[in-house]
């Protein structure tokens, strides 16, 4: 099933998911999103189909869910007209001519599923009144990301565009906030409170002064010293050992989702709706998920808590190197290579004990891979001994 989130009414079936848009360039990009039943190498098939038809991949983005379906999003170019109707027929002739099961996604499963996640309103709920929406960070297809203010206090706001709601984004909307409202820990980025009210969806959570992590890096140009990139990955880890001890599994642990308060603590950030916004207000192949992908996701096998280890992995490399994973490639070649054993080249003057970390983190076979706890005291114990009198960074 696709949708359609176009700025024009569209009466085909397949809803309001699909939209274009130009970048810098005046390149026509738009935005496609299956919802379907989950099931091995579905991404990877996907990916070819849309490849056959002429388009480029620019991102790819993969939500599945504990009951069964899985939602990918692609951000593509090489359709030259805005309007979507062509394309809508192409990509269902596509659809037919490969699995014919694919078109013929339940409808009423999807909103069956988003009846089953909708929230009691309780405490959490803001009114949107006493909201004061301040200067915008950022900007998506689907959604803005403001910095404001609630009761007097930082906040940020993450803003549905209600001319893009449907049904998938909704789901995620309020999964989002399921995740959210259960959790509390000094490595998780503080959830306050969320509007559900129809036109006045958003989310608010604790305003993160420092930034994002890929921001630090790569616009900012830090190279981090290895007392402080313990401190960072530490509270990584910290923060996602707990979102697994309480079985929630990420899926998108990549560093532009780990934000820093004013005092440098590192937070993990977004919780099933993060393709409603983008890094720079532009999307980029730097930014899609591919290059943070485990192996088993990328092949829509199932996977476990093991997969954010991956991407752990990856966000280490990364914090390590200065350096985009997979610079050279586009996202899709990056998946591609995962799937054939492709790692990033191990930097060198790194101390061999993070050199051992990221090898055991990227192992293709999930259960070889440690658990952030066992993660986290090989971490600290590298970092008290750097701390201990005579110690020298080295890397």
């Amino acid at each position: 099933m696709i949708m359609d989130s176009d700025d024009t009414e569209d009466e085909s079936e397949f809803g309001d998911a699909l939209s274009a848009r130009r970048d810098v360039t005046c390149v026509v990009v738009h935005e496609i999103i299956f919802s379907t039943i989950d099931k091995p190498k579905l991404l990877s098939e996907l990916s070819t189909l849309l490849s056959e038809i002429g388009l480029n991949i620019r991102e790819a983005h993969v939500f599945s869910t504990t009951d069964g379906y899985s939602l990918d999003v692609f951000v593509v170019d090489g359709w030259s007209e805005e309007h979507t109707d062509d394309l809508h027929k192409e990509i269902e002739t596509a659809l037919n001519r490969n699995e014919g099961s694919w078109s013929d996604s339940s409808h009423s499963s999807d909103t069956e599923r988003m009846l089953a996640v909708q929230l009691k309103a309780d405490e959490w709920e803001i009114d949107r009144r006493l909201l004061k929406m301040g200067e915008k960070i950022t900007s998506g297809s689907c959604g803005e990301l403001y910095h404001g203010s609630y009761l007097g206090q930082d906040v940020a706001i993450k803003a549905i565009r209600s001319d893009h709601l449907n049904e998938p984004l909704l789901l995620e909307f309020h999964q989002e906030v399921s995740i959210l409202k259960k959790i509390q820990h000094e490595n998780v980025v503080r959830f306050i409170g969320a509007c559900t009210k129809p036109s006045q969806f958003c989310i608010v959570t604790e305003y993160m002064h420092g930034g994002n992590l890929y921001d630090y890096l790569h616009k900012h140009h830090n190279i981090l010293e290895l007392s402080m990139l313990l401190r960072f990955v530490i509270d990584v880890c910290k923060g996602m050992d707990y979102l697994h001890q309480n079985d929630i599994i990420h899926r998108d642990l990549k560093t532009a989702n780990l934000l820093m308060d004013s005092n440098l603590v590192v937070k993990v950030a977004d919780f099933g709706v993060a393709r409603i916004l983008n890094q720079g207000g532009i999307m980029t192949a730097e930014t899609g998920t591919y290059r943070w992908m485990a192996p088993e996701v990328i092949n829509h096998q199932p996977y476990d808590q093991k997969a954010d280890v991956f991407s752990f992995a990856i966000v280490l490399w990364e914090l390590t190197t200065s350096k985009i994973p997979y610079e050279s490639m586009s996202p899709l070649q990056a998946a591609l290579g995962v799937r054939q054993g492709l790692r990033p080249v191990l930097p060198e003057k790194t101390h061999p004990t993070l050199l051992d970390l990221m090898q055991r983190c990227w192992e293709a076979n999930p259960a070889e891979r440690p658990t952030f706890s066992e993660i986290t005291v090989e971490l600290e114990e590298l970092l008290q001994q750097l701390q201990e009198p005579r110690a020298t960074e080295h890397w």
